[in-house]
């Protein structure tokens, strides 16, 4: 009886998987909580005409960062599951830098107050015990 099927299929392959992960990236949240500030959100909504983008760029949803080709699409789009969650997610505020370096245990120790209060208080508490 002779083999059944070939030994090697796509799954194996390293670059499919890596080529599928990175066409469907988009812009990270903290991309998108700089977009939604006061003058970057104007920018956005109001582009100029540009003939490379879906819709001539002109119908764009800031939240999930996507063009649409007209308004209608973009209007069902603010009614979905996906749209809601992602205004979700951005409502939140990201981390800063500082506060990941803090969380590795890579951020400024924290020794007590400088002066030696501390050590002094102590010198004083073994004296009254004798």
């Amino acid at each position: 009886m002779g083999r059944l099927r070939r030994s090697r299929t796509h799954h194996g392959i390293r670059d499919n998987s890596r080529k599928f992960r990175t066409r469907a990236y988009t812009k990270d949240l903290d991309q998108i909580h700089d977009d939604l500030k006061g003058e970057n959100f104007a920018k956005l909504k109001s582009q100029p005409i540009d003939a490379d983008k879906t819709g001539l760029g002109q119908h764009y949803c800031v939240h999930c960062a996507r063009y649409f080709p007209n308004d209608d699409q973009l209007q069902q789009h603010e009614k979905t599951k996906l749209h809601k969650r992602r205004v979700k997610k951005t409502l939140e505020e990201p981390y800063t830098q500082k506060e990941a370096d803090a969380a590795a245990g890579m951020g400024a120790a924290d020794n007590g107050k400088r002066g030696g209060s501390s050590h002094q208080s102590r010198n004083a508490e073994d004296v009254k015990m004798q």
